[in-house]
C-alpha cells in the first residue's frame, strides 16, 4: 500500500491510494466490479475502497436535475432511493440539498444520465429515461432482466439498461488493437469460442464483445473500464510493467499464469492484478505474529500456513520473522476472511501483557476472574468429586492439575487458568479477548460453531462475536490422541464429523486423509469421572467391533465406530451424550431464560430418584439438566426437549 494517506469528504478516516486490481464493492457509488486502482481504508473495521473517480469525488457540485440549489456531498443518507434513478445506493455516500431534501447517488451525481437520447445508438428511435420501477422488463440489448433505472422507447414499448443504451456495436479496445470488437450474444458463441473475459477471468452471461479473429472475448464491464496497459509502483517491481494477456504460461513472483499478468520483460518478473501493490507487513488470524511480504523465500519453507499447500520459494510469499519456517502464500494472507485489512508497514509494533494472572507467590496467582482471593495451583488431583466444575469450561475437574480457591469453590484447570487475555482466531479477523464467567444468572452463550450453550469463559470480538472458550481455545496445528495427523480448520458443506456422525460445517480436518473432527468432539475430556462407576472413564476414539456394544446409563444398542466413554478396569462403554448430556457446559446454579419468560435453575441431576423429564416423559439420565423455577417436578434433559418446550408454550 502506498504510503500517502488523504483526508477526503467521502470517507471518515484516512484512505490510501492503492494500485491493487481486485474485485469489490465501491463503498462510493456501490458498485460491485474490478477496481483498478483506486483508494482503500486503512482502518480494521472499515477496509472500504474506493475507485478512483467516488474517492476523489468533489464536495459540491451543481446539478442539472437541481439547479436552484447547490449539492453537497454527504456521509451516510440512509437507505433511500436516489431522486433521480430511484436506486437505493444512499447508504455511504451521494449528494443532497440542505434546503430542499433532494438527493442523488454518488454516480447520478458525478455522472448524471440525461433524461433523453434523441439519437441512440441502440435503437432507431429517440429514448427517455425512466426511474427505477416496480415493474421489471428485459433489456432489448442484453436480455437481462432490468432492476434499476433504464432508458424507454414509448412508441415501442422497449426497454435498455443505462449501461446498455451507450453500447456500440462494434468498439476499439485498447487491450486489443489489433482488430475491432463486435458486440454479439454470449449464447452465440462457437463451441470453440474463448467464453471467459480475457480481462477479468469472469464468463459473460449475456452479451459481451469478441473478435472472431484473434479469439478474443471481453465482457462489458471490461469494455467500458479496461485495466491499465502499463502499471508504475516501484514497491512491487522497479521497471514499469506490463500488461499481457495471450495464453502466458509463466512462473513468477506471486504465482504461475495462464493468461492475465503484469510482465517486466527484462526481468523477467510477473504478477497479476492482485499481486500489485501488496501489503508489505500486515497480521493474519492464523498467526501469532506479524508476517512479512517477500519477492523470494529463502529454503526451510514447505506448507503454506493458512491452505497447508507447498509454497514456492521462487513465488512472492510472506513470512515470519520470528518463526523460521512459517509462510503463507499472498494469495491466501491478503484473503478478506484472513486478513484484517490493515497495513501494518512503519508502525512498531505493540507488546501487549496478555497474561490472565499475577503471580502472588509459590503456586499463589490472582486471576482476574476471581480477583477478591487468590488460587493456589494443585499439581496433582485432589478433588475426587464427579460434579466438580472448571469455572472457565464447565467440564468436571478430572484428573488435570488446577487452582483452586481456599475461601470459596472456586476451581480452573490449569490450562485454562493459562488461557491468553486477547488472542487471534480463525473465526474472524480481528483479535478476540477472554471474558470471564458473567455474574449474572442469565448470561448464556449459544456458540455458533460447536453448537453447544455454555455459561463459562468465552472469546469476544471486536464486532461483539462471542465463542465457547473451547472453541477459542483450539489452535492450528490441532494434534487429537482420536487421530495420527495434525488437524487444521476448515468450512465445509454436507460433511459429517468422524467421531458423532453428525453433519455441521466448522471443522477440523486433515489434509493427508478424510478424516473430519467437528469442534464439539474436539473439546471432548479425555478422561473424566463419572457417578454411574467408580473407576475413571477414559474417552474412546472409535473402533472395529465384531459384537455389539451397550450404553450402561440408557441401556441402549452403542454404535462403536462413533467415540464413546469406556472404562478399561471393569470395561462398561457409555454413550457421549449420556456421559455429558446437552448442558453439560452450564455451571449449576445459573438460572436459563427462555423466549416465552419461562425460567429454568441448571441444576445437578444426583438424586437417588431420577426426576421424569416434563416432555419426553423419560428419566433424566444425564449429569445436569434444567429445573423450572415456579414448578415442582418440571425438568428437561436435553436441547430437544427445550425447544420442544418452548415451541409448546408459544403456540
Amino acid at each position: 500500500m502506498d504510503t500517502g494517506a488523504v483526508k477526503l469528504p467521502i470517507h471518515e478516516h484516512p484512505i490510501f491510494p492503492s494500485a491493487r486490481i481486485v474485485f469489490s464493492t465501491c463503498k462510493g457509488c456501490g458498485v460491485e466490479d474490478f477496481v483498478y486502482g483506486g483508494y482503500v481504508c486503512n482502518d480494521s473495521d472499515c477496509k472500504a475502497r474506493f475507485h478512483k473517480e467516488c474517492a476523489e469525488a468533489p464536495s459540491k457540485i451543481s446539478h442539472s436535475f437541481h439547479q436552484q440549489h447547490p449539492l453537497f456531498l454527504t456521509n451516510g443518507l440512509g437507505d433511500l432511493p436516489c431522486d433521480l434513478c430511484g436506486q437505493k445506493r444512499l447508504e455511504a455516500a451521494g449528494y443532497s440539498c440542505p434546503t430542499c431534501e433532494f438527493k442523488l447517488d454518488l454516480t447520478c451525481g458525478i455522472n448524471p444520465s440525461p433524461p433523453a437520447i434523441e439519437h441512440p445508438i441502440c435503437h432507431d428511435h429517440p429514448l427517455v429515461f425512466l426511474k427505477k420501477r416496480e415493474e421489471k422488463a428485459p433489456c432489448e440489448v442484453c436480455k437481462d432482466s432490468i432492476g434499476g433505472p433504464s432508458y424507454s422507447c414509448l412508441g415501442c414499448d422497449l426497454y435498455f439498461h443505462v449501461d446498455c443504451v451507450h453500447l456500440s456495436k462494434e468498439v476499439n479496445h485498447p487491450c486489443h488493437p489489433s482488430h475491432p470488437l463486435k458486440l454479439i450474444a454470449s449464447e452465440s458463441l462457437t463451441d470453440n469460442a474463448e467464453k471467459i473475459c480475457l480481462l477479468c477471468e469472469q464468463q459473460p452471461e449475456n452479451m459481451l464483445y469478441y473478435c472472431s479473429v484473434c479469439n478474443f472475448t471481453s465482457c462489458l464491464g471490461c469494455t467500458k473500464r479496461p485495466p491499465p496497459l502499463f502499471i508504475e509502483h516501484t514497491k512491487t517491481h522497479k521497471h514499469q510493467l506490463t500488461l499481457f494477456l495471450n495464453g502466458i504460461s509463466y512462473q513468477g513472483s506471486a504465482l504461475t499464469y495462464n493468461s492475465r499478468a503484469y510482465m517486466c520483460l527484462p526481468c523477467g518478473f510477473v504478477v497479476n492484478g492482485n499481486g500489485i501493490n501488496l501489503p508489505q507487513v500486515i497480521n493474519i488470524n492464523r498467526h501469532d505474529h506479524r508476517i512479512s511480504y517477500t519477492h523470494q523465500l529463502g529454503p526451510g519453507y514447505l506448507n503454506c500456513g493458512v491452505c497447508r499447500e507447498i509454497v514456492d520459494r521462487d513465488c512472492g510469499a510472506y513470512a515470519c520473522v520470528v518463526c523460521s519456517n512459517y509462510a503463507v502464500h499472498w494469495e491466501c494472507a491478503v484473503h478478506d476472511n484472513v486478513w484484517d485489512g490493515v497495513e501494518l508497514e512503519g508502525t512498531s509494533e505493540i507488546t501487549e501483557d496478555i497474561a490472565p494472572f499475577k503471580v502472588m507467590g509459590d503456586n499463589l496467582i490472582s486471576h482476574f476472574s476471581h480477583e477478591q482471593h487468590t488460587l493456589r495451583l494443585h499439581k496433582e488431583g485432589i478433588i475426587h468429586d464427579a460434579y466438580a466444575l472448571c469455572e472457565a469450561c464447565t467440564y468436571p475437574i478430572g484428573f488435570d492439575p488446577i487452582y483452586s480457591c481456599e475461601e470459596c469453590h472456586f476451581i480452573l484447570h490449569e490450562k485454562c487458568a493459562n488461557l491468553p487475555m486477547k488472542k487471534r482466531l480463525v473465526f474472524a479477523t480481528t483479535p478476540f479477548k477472554l471474558v470471564g464467567a458473567s455474574s449474572r444468572v442469565r448470561d448464556v452463550i449459544d456458540c455458533g460453531y460447536c453448537g453447544e450453550c455454555s455459561t463459562g469463559f468465552k472469546y469476544a470480538s471486536q464486532r461483539g462475536w462471542e465463542i465457547d472458550v473451547h472453541c477459542g481455545s483450539l489452535s492450528e496445528p490441532f494434534v487429537h490422541n482420536g487421530h495420527l495427523h495434525p488437524l487444521y480448520f476448515d468450512s465445509k458443506e454436507n460433511h459429517s464429523c468422524n467421531a458423532c456422525h453428525k453433519v455441521t460445517v466448522h471443522m477440523l480436518c486433515c489434509n493427508a486423509c478424510d478424516f473430519d473432527l467437528c469442534l464439539s468432539c474436539a473439546s471432548l475430556p479425555l478422561k473424566i469421572r463419572h457417578r454411574n462407576d467408580e473407576h475413571p472413564l477414559t474417552l474412546s476414539c472409535g473402533e472395529t467391533a465384531n459384537g455389539k456394544y451397550w450404553c450402561d446409563i440408557c441401556e441402549t444398542e452403542l454404535d462403536p465406530s462413533k467415540w464413546f466413554y469406556t472404562s478399561f478396569d471393569c470395561g462398561v462403554t457409555l454413550h457421549v451424550e449420556c456421559v455429558l448430556g446437552d448442558f453439560s457446559r452450564l455451571m449449576p446454579g445459573r438460572m436459563v431464560d427462555t423466549v416465552g419468560g419461562k425460567k429454568f435453575y441448571v441444576v445437578l441431576n444426583n438424586h437417588n430418584t431420577r426426576p421424569l423429564c416434563s416432555m419426553c416423559r423419560s428419566r433424566c439420565k444425564v449429569s445436569v439438566i434444567l429445573k423450572a423455577c415456579d414448578e415442582d417436578n418440571v425438568y428437561i434433559c436435553s436441547r430437544s426437549c427445550f425447544s420442544d418446550m418452548v415451541s409448546a408454550r408459544s403456540c
